[in-house]
């Protein structure tokens, strides 16, 4: 079995498109739009045939509840591994993301928590452990 598809709910999927192609650096996989329905993914440039990452639009009201609710609890509604998460950090702060914690080591990786800016919390995650 594999992972190949996962969603965050969005606010606006067009800027939630900018914010994760252009800030964070993904490259949009399928944008296929039926009537009001829009299927908008995108994936990691580094592994483009690899998981999936749906911006799925919150308008159903269970789905914007439980968004809000993550979001105040402070937590990450997907989490990103990376090689080199300050590398990372000082990229994405650069094209204008907004960080809630900037890199903190924590018991076996090192996290770093913004703003995807369309109602979730994003944690970039570098694990220490070997």
């Amino acid at each position: 079995m594999k992972i190949k598809l996962t969603s965050v709910y969005v606010d606006d999927q067009e800027k939630a498109l900018r914010f994760y192609t252009e800030v964070l650096g993904f490259a949009k996989k399928a944008d296929i739009s039926q009537g009001p329905y829009r299927w908008l993914t995108v994936a990691s440039a580094e592994e483009p045939g690899g998981a999936e990452l749906q911006l799925a639009l919150n308008d159903n009201p269970a789905a914007k509840a439980y968004q809000q609710a993550m979001f105040q609890q402070g937590q990450p509604a997907a989490m990103f591994y990376t090689d080199d998460v300050k590398g990372d950090y000082e990229r994405i702060k650069a094209r204008g993301a907004e960080f809630t914690m900037p890199p903190t080591d924590v018991t076996g990786s090192t996290i770093a928590a913004l703003n995807d800016t369309c109602g979730n919390l994003i944690q970039l995650t570098q694990l220490t452990r070997s």
